[in-house]
């Protein structure tokens, strides 16, 4: 078991107006052509808010020890169960657990701003949501190249929240399996994380893993997702 705090800073996130504009929700394509003082406001949010991005990444390998019974046995008395989650993982020889935050002071000042400008507001709402997006992509990337090193091959990252997948059955679970690194992001009792920037994941890692899709083939909003044409979310 490798238990991991990877230190990384702003600098190291991939960030521009685009990101920040598809963390509103919004198409850059056609904000530029249509909106352009939109993307404007988007840059100077990106500005404002990367001083009050404080990236932090929970992380913790876990081996599989077997799969039985529609159940993922992995070591320290920890396993995942559900017929969805266990058969993207049973190939995999180790499970990764990670939690993405970059803090609360993006969304604290976004809320500010929402009360004296609301569009700054709502950009700053972008950045943040761009950040944590950003810095779980870089999580992913540091998985797999490290797993290519070993001539593995990793999942996509699997969140609680896809088709198959609820926040009731793997959130709890993510949280359980990071107790022992994670000091910083809460989750409440209706299953909300805080600071809200925060992303959870699992990513399996193993030489017998099949070629993997894209998260996008999971998520529940395949139809209307600004991402999708960019790769989906969270790609490595």
């Amino acid at each position: 078991m490798e238990k991991l705090q990877p230190h990384w800073s702003v600098k190291d996130l991939r960030l521009d107006v685009d990101a920040v504009l598809r963390g509103q929700g919004a198409d850059p394509v056609v904000i530029r052509d249509r909106k352009l003082v939109l993307a404007d406001i988007a840059a100077r949010a990106l500005e404002m808010g990367k001083e009050l991005l404080s990236p932090q990444v929970f992380m913790r390998e876990l081996n599989v020890s077997s799969f039985k019974h529609q159940k993922l046995i992995l070591e320290d008395g920890l396993s995942l169960s559900g017929n969805w989650i266990t058969s993207q993982l049973a190939p995999a020889d180790s499970v990764f657990a990670i939690l993405c935050t970059i803090g609360d002071g993006i969304e604290k000042e976004a809320q500010k701003q929402l009360d004296v400008d609301m569009l700054l507001g709502f950009a700053l709402d972008g950045v943040g949501s761009a950040g944590v997006e950003a810095l779980a992509q870089l999580a992913c990337r540091n998985i797999e190249e490290k797993a290519i090193q070993a001539d593995q091959r990793t999942t996509v990252p699997l969140s609680p929240g896809m088709i198959n997948w609820s926040v009731d059955e793997g959130q709890p679970l993510i949280f359980e399996m990071l107790a022992s690194v994670n000091d910083v992001v809460t989750l409440s009792p209706s299953l909300m994380m805080s600071p809200r920037k925060s992303l959870s994941m699992l990513v399996g890692v193993g030489e017998k893993l099949g070629e993997k899709g894209t998260t996008c083939d999971y998520c529940a909003m395949q139809g209307t997702c600004k991402y999708r044409q960019y790769g989906g979310h969270v790609q490595a």
